[in-house]
């Protein structure tokens, strides 16, 4: 082979890998923003609700769970997320309320608002390190 020959042979071979990897980057999912860990707060009519929060978006769904503590977990129903919108329910354990859920996603912080029995009320996430 000659020098020539070689080095079209380098160039082809960087080629290929370079197209590789940029075809394996365009196909891999986006991580979303609302994936990960939070810490949420609400103060509503009734009562403040803290708990642990872990989220994962995927393909336009959102799924996750809230730890309320002592063994309660509610988990994430109907979830959704556009963008930085999200969109959700949770079934408050022992009860027939459901929270209407939605925020936006804002970096480490989501805020938005809860709906339940024709009230209304904010709430926050800050996402833990």
């Amino acid at each position: 082979m000659t020098m020539t020959h070689t080095r079209l042979f380098v160039r082809a071979l960087a080629l290929a890998a370079a197209t590789t990897l940029v075809a394996c980057a365009s196909t891999s999912p986006a991580s979303s923003a609302a994936n990960g860990d939070w810490d949420f707060k609400m103060t509503s009519p009734f009562g403040e609700l803290a708990a642990s929060v872990s989220m994962q978006a995927e393909d336009g769904q959102l799924s996750g769970s809230f730890d309320m503590g002592g063994g309660r977990v509610w988990p994430i129903e109907n979830g959704t997320i556009t963008d930085n919108q999200l969109s959700f329910r949770l079934r408050r354990d022992g009860s027939p309320m459901v929270y209407e859920m939605s925020g936006t996603v804002e970096g480490g912080s989501v805020s938005g608002l809860a709906k339940a029995m024709g009230m209304e009320a904010p709430w926050a996430m800050t996402k833990k390190q």
